[in-house]
């Protein structure tokens, strides 16, 4: 089976008590968050091995951020502690509609030092690796980002890429588009949402832009729209899945949910991307679609992740009703 390592960002986020804008929130209640670090817990919550990769401070956070992923069964051996740094902190706002407004507090954290010095002695095989791009402004993290991403390369591992745009913590957002689209070529799975699709390509027609992405290494390009479902692209063929209908109370978290149940099945199948055939894609894509539509049934993003079995319920309970 692959293995997934996931590399990145593992904050606190604190999540207000009551719906409102960010300025008007009185108070807030803690959960573990950062999106590389919620793609591990997914995997691992769903019963596969993943492992994750990053940093937190040598603080009472950082032991309750490494506690929730070794309780999640994600492999914490590559999660390193660090006096140098606090553990970055960030405060959301919900919308009604379960949308989020972010203020991060990361100048710098402790995510952000992260040395590949530190990686000595990881043995990687053919496995998985995903990242995104919280952690590729300039620090000492993009550049071990940028050599592991070519170990990964170098031993035929699969490079999975999650845009997951965070604009607030750009001060220049062509800084942000560049650093994207010079990291996209380097993935073999590309996932985007609706909401960054024209902002990274300056393309408005979704097909147009999705086309102008099959750049590199990119053999896949997984288009997630919120409760519309999601779109998969391979350059011979595309299909659209429908998303599941719940009661969604928070979406923090269901694009990390969506993507990690991706790379759970295709753990799963123990094939490589170009043995997965459509009829393994329909099933990969439901899947993820009904792992990211119930974790909006709950608040937070690890707490929120459901098991597999619950997974499974769901689709044939979905099914029936249908």
């Amino acid at each position: 089976m692959y293995k997934l390592y996931s590399i990145g960002e593992l904050l606190i986020d604190f999540m207000p008590n009551k719906v409102s804008a960010l300025k008007d929130v009185a108070s807030f209640t803690k959960a573990p968050g950062g999106a590389p670090a919620n793609v591990a817990a997914t995997v691992a919550i769903l019963g596969g091995q993943s492992q994750f990769i990053g940093q937190v401070g040598q603080d009472p956070f950082g032991d309750y951020l490494k506690a929730t992923l070794d309780d999640a069964n994600v492999n914490t051996e590559t999660l390193f502690q660090t006096h140098k740094a606090n553990t970055a902190l960030a405060f959301v706002s919900l919308t009604e509609s379960g949308q989020r407004e972010f203020m991060f507090y990361r100048h710098p954290s402790a995510d952000m030092l992260l040395d590949y010095k530190q990686l000595r002695g990881l043995k990687i095989q053919k496995d998985i690796l995903h990242f995104c791009s919280v952690s590729l402004i300039e620090s000492e993290t993009k550049y071990t980002h940028i050599r592991l991403i070519d170990d990964f390369i170098h031993e035929n591992g699969i490079i999975s890429f999650d845009p997951n745009l965070r604009f607030s913590l750009w001060p220049d957002k062509k800084a942000l588009k560049e650093t994207v689209l010079t990291f996209i070529p380097k993935a073999d799975i590309l996932k985007i949402s609706d909401e960054e699709l024209t902002f990274i390509t300056g393309i408005e027609d979704v097909q147009s832009a999705i086309n102008s992405l099959f750049v590199g290494r990119v053999k896949a390009i997984i288009y997630s729209e919120g409760k519309e479902g999601s779109s998969l692209y391979l350059k011979n063929h595309q299909k659209h899945y429908e998303g599941f209908k719940v009661n969604t109370i928070d979406t923090t978290g269901a694009g990390d949910a969506f993507i990690g149940a991706v790379l759970f099945q295709i753990q799963k199948h123990q094939v490589n991307l170009s043995e997965i055939t459509h009829n393994m894609w329909d099933e990969i894509m439901v899947f993820a679609n009904c792992v990211a539509a119930l974790t909006t049934t709950k608040k937070g993003a690890i707490p929120s992740i459901p098991k597999y079995d619950e997974v499974q319920s769901f689709v044939s309970s979905y099914r029936k009703a249908d």
